[in-house]
């Protein structure tokens, strides 16, 4: 009996352990990443992946969830992460808070899973803590977390941990329905970010330690009971990495062929900074200063000393944690499990233009902590009062770091914020200068944004590889951009010829440049451009609703409604074509386009995304009643349409759609002389 109570108080309290650790953790990251909720979206792939990006912004529909497996506006495929951005416009719309409060609920959930794994696979509570602590607030997590592009990041590391624990139930007591449940799990974290590949690699790692299911264990010599051979374990694995072989093709696919892909630069240029990449990602956990979004690639300018130090670093440390194999196999583990994970972002292939990202480290990590945890219980056994001096300085570093963190995840509180502080950690970062000058632009403050643009163009034009023809395509594009916002359309065309000419596969470039061409008359030229845009991007809303606006003042009234109903199955809720497609239907001279209760739908629709507060739109919605005979709607809307056009001080607006009235009041539909049909 007195056995019993023992077992019982030990059980009781262990538990509650779990639960304080579990409540610290939690409280931990809210106080670092807490903050976000009141955080904007930055100008740097959010509107990629969010507010910009037609798949999302219709929310969680039918449609959309089957748009999610085959989407290409992200050059990624991972159906599940834009599926968690549908629900989170669903619930929150575009406001940046509630995206953030998902990035945090996700990463929580990640760290205590963590726990959870590591706890039961080890039997070590208070490393586990440790390790999971410093995987939930380290400064290198701050921009997975904290910024809503990188949902892939906590999405996946969720999938990841569940992965990790059915397997360790799989094992326990093997049977198909246990192998296809961790299964569908590994396959719902590759649909959240592909960098998951690896994992069937990590399950073997695990199969050395510490589950030590090897015939031979590599620990002290050891037999281990039931063990199987490296072939079997291996084999059993062949689903699994089946299911990364099909992955990783899909991905390399959609980035090699993405209009944003870049060329690769000089194998030995990849090699040389991979290496060094390794190294500095080590470094970075002990002295996490200076983290940016963008570190520029180094290209050539690596000296000699710096490869060869960093070999002779990574060689080293191999070759002790291999002697140390069977003394302390976490070593072995720890670092493998670091250099394998790593493996498909460390820029061998390259994906974009960074030289590293400290987002890449997000799971790779955790092998290190494991290691640096593991090593420090070992060494300090002889240390008097281990304990208390072991949980003073745990606690000391996670402090430490959590203030780190919590300054490092200010910066990401806007698109200023974010780059100001990258351009005063960095250098000749034109991808920072870029995109500071765009956050300018979309303010107004047009001869600022010129000024950065110009800075990036000097920095950039200073390659001649091709690896960064769309880098230098982009940021004359944005020249262009904001030169034709001054008025300066001429100069705008040239630069924006120049992006196209060094990327023709470049969609924007041939967009912002039939805009430029629009603007100057040359309606031939733009439509020529936009219908290039499309035959790159064929679902690219704003391309078709410009197309159609052209294409009306040609008057080519049929060709130009087949694309603002195209630019409506791409983004339903595009106020534009909305509109203008309603004006069309509803005032032009061919009956044969009419549809009254269309035209009526459309023009509500725009009213109600619009909130009634453009005259323009009000007056479409009054045509469009007066088309479908509800002249009492039209008369009364039409007014609301004058006053709205007084209100904005367009008071010529205001006396033409006073015209309408008297038109509604003798129960006549408005025709607008404007629109011809030379088809």
């Amino acid at each position: 009996m007195k056995v019993r109570a023992g077992r019982v108080k030990k059980d009781s309290s262990s538990r509650l352990a779990q639960f304080a650790i579990f409540a610290s953790i939690t409280i931990l990251i809210w106080i670092v990443f807490g903050q976000t909720l009141g955080h904007d979206f930055v100008n740097y792939d959010d509107k990629t992946y969010v507010y910009g990006n037609s798949l999302i912004s219709s929310g969680l529909t039918l449609h959309s969830l089957a748009g999610a497996f085959v989407d290409t506006q992200t050059d990624n495929w991972h159906p599940l992460t834009l599926i968690s951005h549908m629900i989170d416009r669903q619930i929150f719309d575009l406001k940046a808070g509630g995206h953030h409060f998902t990035n945090v609920l996700l990463h929580t959930i990640a760290v205590l899973l963590l726990f959870v794994w590591l706890r039961n696979i080890t039997g070590r509570l208070w490393r586990s803590a440790f390790v999971s602590a410093l995987f939930a607030i380290h400064p290198l997590r701050v921009e997975s977390v904290a910024w809503i592009a990188e949902r892939k990041d906590v999405l996946s590391a969720v999938f990841f941990f569940l992965t990790l624990l059915a397997y360790g139930r799989y094992i326990r007591a093997p049977t198909i329905c246990r192998y296809l449940l961790m299964s569908i799990l590994f396959a719902c974290g590759l649909m959240s970010k592909p960098m998951l590949v690896t994992t069937p690699a990590v399950l073997l790692l695990l199969d050395f330690w510490p589950l030590n299911r090897n015939q031979r264990s590599e620990m002290r010599g050891q037999k281990s009971p039931n063990g199987m051979s490296w072939t079997k374990l291996m084999v059993e694995k062949v689903p699994l990495f089946g299911l990364s072989a099909v992955s990783s093709v899909i991905a390399l696919a959609l980035q090699v062929q993405s209009p944003s892909s870049v060329g690769q630069l000089p194998f030995l240029w990849r090699l040389e900074n991979a290496v060094v990449t390794y190294v500095t990602y080590i470094w970075q956990i002990f002295w996490p200063a200076n983290l940016a979004v963008f570190y520029p690639h180094p290209d050539d300018r690596l000296s000699v000393w710096q490869v060869l130090l960093a070999v002779a670093v990574l060689l080293a440390i191999t070759l002790f944690v291999y002697t140390s194999r069977r003394a302390r196999p976490y070593l072995l583990f720890g670092w493998l499990w670091y250099l394998i994970m790593l493996l498909p972002v460390i820029g061998i292939i390259e994906v974009g233009l960074q030289g590293h990202a400290d987002r890449y480290t997000f799971l790779p990590h955790i092998g290190l902590y494991v290691v640096f945890t593991w090593l420090i219980a070992d060494v300090s056994t002889a240390l008097p009062r281990r304990k208390e001096i072991l949980a003073i300085a745990g606690s000391i570093v996670v402090i430490f770091l959590s203030l780190i963190a919590w300054k490092q995840t200010a910066y990401w509180r806007n698109s200023e914020t974010l780059w100001t502080h990258t351009l005063a950690v960095t250098k000749d970062n034109d991808v920072a200068l870029t995109n500071f000058g765009t956050s300018l632009m979309e303010r107004g403050q047009l001869n600022d944004a010129l000024s950065y643009f110009q800075r990036a163009l000097a920095i950039r034009s200073r390659s001649a590889n091709r690896h960064y023809n769309f880098s230098l395509a982009l940021i004359h594009g944005s020249v262009g951009d904001v030169l034709a916002r001054q008025g300066r359309l001429d100069e705008a065309i040239v630069h924006l010829r120049q992006a196209v000419d060094l990327r023709p596969d470049y969609p924007d470039a041939h967009h912002n440049l039939g805009t430029a061409l629009f603007q100057k008359g040359d309606l031939d030229g733009a439509i020529a451009e936009w219908r290039t845009t499309l035959s790159i991007h064929p679902y690219d809303a704003g391309a078709h609703t410009s197309l159609g606006n052209a294409l009306v003042q040609k008057g080519w009234l049929r060709e130009a409604v087949d694309h603002y109903e195209k630019a409506l199955q791409s983004d339903p809720d595009a106020i534009l074509p909305l509109n203008n497609l309603a004006w069309v239907i509803s005032t032009g001279p061919d009956d044969s386009l009419r549809n009254n209760e269309i035209g009526v739908e459309l023009a509500t629709k725009a009213n109600r995304l619009s909130k009634e507060s453009n005259a323009v739109f009000i007056r479409t919605l009054a045509a469009a009643y007066a088309q479908a005979g509800q002249f009492e709607n039209a008369i009364e809307t039409a007014r609301r349409a004058a006053e709205q056009a007084d209100r904005e001080g367009q008071q010529g607006l205001a006396v033409e759609i006073m015209g309408d009235v008297a038109l509604y009041q003798r129960h006549m539909p408005l025709r607008d002389p404007n629109l011809r049909n030379a088809q």
